[in-house]
């Protein structure tokens, strides 16, 4: 490109630029009388409708003993209604009645093995010889109750009449401040999207509660005891925050799990899901004033709670020193450092954020001087993310072999120390905003994401910010940075967790021969996945890479056939077991 082209480039992209970071979605808002809000973005052309609602409570509204609970309504949410999920509703309410009733003489019968654990009497809580004659006769009644409500269901009902309606992408999710639940629905059905969302929120029957308990720990279990870093990362993020009720998992700790009341879950769902708290949104191709007068119709059908739910009371205390963590795992050597700094919408948030972007990146940073001139990383990233009632700003480095966290994380330091020291360049500081504009361009382009990034907005303060950050980041002088490297990034500030590959006990799998320990510590990852995988997964990655052949590259060619054996040795072993049963 001649220089009078790339100057009449740049010249365009300069006028574009504006265009591309001012672009701002217009949103119509209606609040009904009960307080339920209604977030509107009628889009002509696709005849569907992105649509989705926000309870405004997570895991931060927790206390110690129910913490997970607002990641079990997710699950509990699908569960059906008094017209949707059972045969019979009013069997199956009476049965739920005696399950809660047996449920509270075992919680009796609990506590004594509780009292006989803590004095050293047993070793095993789950130990049957342990247990009283009366504690086995109510687990065998509460069996046969369990029996008896799943005789009495509809399975996955509610999915199936949103499906038939040609409903899809159903889903929901649970973090520290909020519970989303979406799915995308023709225009022609929104009535049935208002009739079944104002339904479950109406009409709820919390149908396997307990055994949905155990569900849940089973996620636990998978996503977090059953990973080779997963126990030692939520040991950082506890560790992390001192006093902040962000330290305890959002899936919650186990003895909690095991221990939550469908009295404790009616209580906080009396709070926490009553209109006052909700939020809906829809984007796509529909009439405002046929969803105005929907959402009358059916969301103020919803009864607004007697008090509205309290901020989150508990902050963080002011950190007074580094901590630190060491871990030994089944992963590549790696160094995690975060920084306390401020949540969302904070005057600081936006520097901070460029400041996550200009170390991050192929062309950022951390790239280009951990990975390719000191060349002691594989990867390095940086982030500041702010959440609803906090924040913090995030560091991490994978080590390439041969080389110590420890000195990954002193490179880390340094990059840092420039940002305090050295005003960052205009050029580049620019090139990270035309990202921003970019990515802000592409953000609304999607009904689907757009929607569900309004009502994220909604949950941690206003959906307004999604049209102001934008501004907000362009704003970003050098200065700022500089100022927010300078305030933040400080030692006392920080916990940082360094993690090294765990020495192999006994003699090697014979599978691992001839890989590098890079290698190694990936195949032993899947293998940890590939354990707890039901037969159609299994059989589906067989398929999958039988499909490939010699097409795949290099690298994971060495592999592959490694992973076909735990593949096909999983089978074998889901056969058995089906067998034996």
């Amino acid at each position: 490109m001649n220089r009078k082209v790339f100057a009449l480039a740049a010249l365009v992209f300069a006028l574009w630029l504006p265009q591309l970071w001012a672009q701002q979605v217009q949103v119509e808002e209606l609040v009904l009388e009960n307080g339920f809000k209604l977030l509107l973005v009628p889009r002509q052309g696709d005849p569907n409708v992105a649509a989705g609602w926000v309870a405004k409570v997570g895991s931060a509204n927790e206390r110690p003993g129910i913490t997970g609970i607002s990641h079990l309504f997710e699950h509990m949410m699908f569960k059906g209604t008094h017209t949707i999920g059972a045969s019979d509703v009013e069997e199956n309410l009476r049965v739920m009645e005696r399950m809660d009733e047996v449920k509270s003489q075992l919680f009796e019968e609990e506590r004594e093995l509780i009292r006989r654990l803590r004095l050293g009497e047993i070793s095993d809580l789950k130990d049957p010889d342990n247990r009283s004659p009366r504690h086995q006769e109510l687990l065998a009644e509460f069996e046969e109750l369990t029996k008896k409500e799943a005789e009495l269901l509809v399975k996955n009902e509610f999915d199936r009449i949103y499906t038939q309606g040609g409903g899809s992408s159903m889903n929901a999710t649970t973090n520290q401040d909020f519970t989303l639940y979406f799915i995308n629905v023709p225009s022609n059905k929104l009535e049935l999207w208002f009739w079944m969302e104002s339904d479950r929120l109406l009409n709820p029957v919390f149908r396997e509660f307990y055994a949905e308990r155990d569900v849940v720990y089973e996620e636990r279990r998978l996503r977090t005891d059953s990973t080779p870093t997963g126990k030692f990362r939520e040991q950082f993020e506890s560790m992390f925050w001192t006093s902040h009720p962000y330290g305890w998992p959002v899936v919650g700790w186990p003895s909690d799990l095991d221990g939550i009341t469908r009295e404790e879950a009616l209580d906080y769902y009396a709070l926490n899901y009553a209109p006052n708290n909700l939020v809906a949104c829809l984007v796509g191709d529909f009439e405002i004033d046929r969803a105005k007068e929907l959402a009358q119709r059916y969301f103020m059908r919803l009864q607004r709670s007697k008090r509205d739910p309290e901020p989150v009371r508990t902050r963080e205390v002011d950190q007074q020193a580094e901590k630190r963590m060491v871990a030994y795992a089944e992963t590549n050597p790696e160094v995690e450092i975060r920084y306390h700094t401020v949540a969302a919408g904070h005057l600081d948030d936006p520097a901070l954020t460029v400041t996550g972007a200009l170390l991050s990146g192929r062309t950022g940073r951390l790239t280009k001087s951990l990975v390719l001139e000191q060349e002691v990383a594989n990867r390095a990233s940086a982030f500041q993310r702010g959440m609803k009632w906090a924040g913090y700003f995030g560091l991490g480095a994978v080590a390439k072999p041969g080389h110590d966290p420890k000195e990954v994380e002193e490179a880390l330091y340094a990059e840092l120390e420039k940002l305090k020291k050295e005003p960052v360049g205009e050029r580049e500081l620019q090139k990270v905003k035309n990202r921003f504009a970019a990515n802000n361009f592409r953000r609304i382009e999607n009904n689907f994401f757009l929607m569900i990034q309004l009502l994220i907005a909604e949950a941690n303060g206003s959906w307004q910010s999604f049209n102001e950050n934008p501004k907000r980041v362009q704003a970003v002088t050098a200065a700022d940075v500089q100022r927010v490297s300078q305030k933040y990034f400080k030692p006392e500030q920080r916990a940082v967790a360094l993690y090294y590959t765990k020495a192999a006990e006994g003699p090697e799998d014979p599978l691992l021969a001839g890989l590098s320990q890079e290698e190694k510590n990936m195949v032993n990852q899947i293998k940890s996945r590939v354990a707890q995988m039901p037969a159609e997964r299994v059989q589906m990655m067989l398929s999958s890479l039988e499909a490939q052949g010699d097409s795949m590259p290099e690298p994971q060619r060495k592999m592959a056939p490694i992973i076909k054996k735990m593949l096909q040795e999983r089978l074998e072993k889901l056969g058995k077991e089906g067998g034996q049963q």
